[in-house]
């Protein structure tokens, strides 16, 4: 008896091991195939931009503010300053908002108030971006075009930078926020109680205490919000004019990368350098993306070493 509960007993052990092993192994492949997929999309990219780059000087169409592919003239500038102009103005609305947001529901909150509020983010988050731009052609372009441009000493359409950015600054929020609560609320509640038992206030507490531990947290929150804004396509192409020039003002229109895709790909695709230059576009996105993630991902691994307890 003893003899076959000792064999039934390695035998589940041996087929755990062999699962835990082939799981293993899944992981791993799954992981390889994400860098493949990338590596592969990067190629791709990079073969059909090949035509462009054999005719025009990389530094060049970086720094060149011509942009009319009907004469072969690709100047990059306009779209990049504008996807830069666009992201920063953004980033600067939201983050702040997002983080004291975050703060009161998970710290401040309570109750039905806590529940509700998170239900309303939550909704906002599940919303699609073709109605935030609806929203803000009836709305918000009216607003900066008849009142704040004006109150600023602009004139303006409505339609331009400021206004994507307002609007993008509202889409991306709600995520930064629901991923800043996660961060807070995982925090251990010792934390909490040690601070306020050697008499720190809750606010010194969160200041303090809080955000330093949640720090990595919350700034994967914020390169969310960046990585979105960055590639952001259809707020942007209904809001921010499509004019391919160098932008004289945060209410000038202007012109992103993504947008300059989705304005020329369609009727333009049949010029073999446009659609070259286009893909080119495409290839800048990833590799800035890329870019900007391992470089964030570098930096919040060292932001936890020097913010752990």
């Amino acid at each position: 008896m003893g003899g076959s509960t000792d064999s039934g007993s390695q035998n589940r052990l041996g087929r755990r091991l062999l699962t835990e092993r082939v799981s293993g192994y899944w992981l791993q492949g799954a992981g390889y195939f994400a860098i493949v997929l990338f590596a592969l999309i990067v190629l791709a990219l990079l073969y059909q931009s090949l035509p462009l780059l054999s005719e025009y000087s990389l530094v060049q169409m970086l720094t060149s503010s011509n942009w009319d592919p009907a004469q072969n003239q690709f100047g990059f500038l306009p779209a990049i300053v504008g996807t830069v102009y666009v992201t920063a103005l953004t980033m600067i609305m939201g983050t702040p908002i997002a983080i004291l947001a975050a703060i009161y529901i998970a710290e401040y909150a309570e109750g039905r108030t806590k529940t509700l509020v998170s239900s309303f983010i939550d909704v906002l988050a599940a919303i699609p971006s073709v109605i935030f731009g609806l929203v803000a052609l009836i709305v918000v372009v009216p607003f900066v075009g008849d009142y704040l441009a004006p109150a600023v000493g602009s004139s303006a359409t409505g339609l331009g930078i400021f206004t994507v950015s307002l609007v993008m600054a509202i889409v991306v929020t709600p995520f930064m926020i629901s991923l800043s609560v996660e961060s807070l609320e995982a925090l251990p509640d010792e934390l909490r109680e040690s601070s306020l038992g050697v008499g720190a206030t809750k606010w010194e507490t969160i200041r303090i205490v809080l955000l330093r531990a949640a720090g990595p947290g919350i700034f994967s929150a914020v390169l969310l919000g960046f990585g979105r804004v960055f590639g952001a396509t259809i707020v942007p192409a209904m809001l921010i004019g499509g004019q391919t020039h160098l932008p004289s003002s945060p209410f000038a229109t202007g012109q992103t990368l993504p947008t300059l895709i989705v304005n020329d790909f369609g009727e333009l695709m049949s010029l073999p350098l446009t659609q070259s230059a286009l893909i080119f576009v495409g290839l800048m996105l990833i590799v800035v993306v890329w870019l900007f993630n391992f470089s964030a991902m570098i930096l919040r691994q060292r932001l936890q070493q020097r913010w752990q307890f």
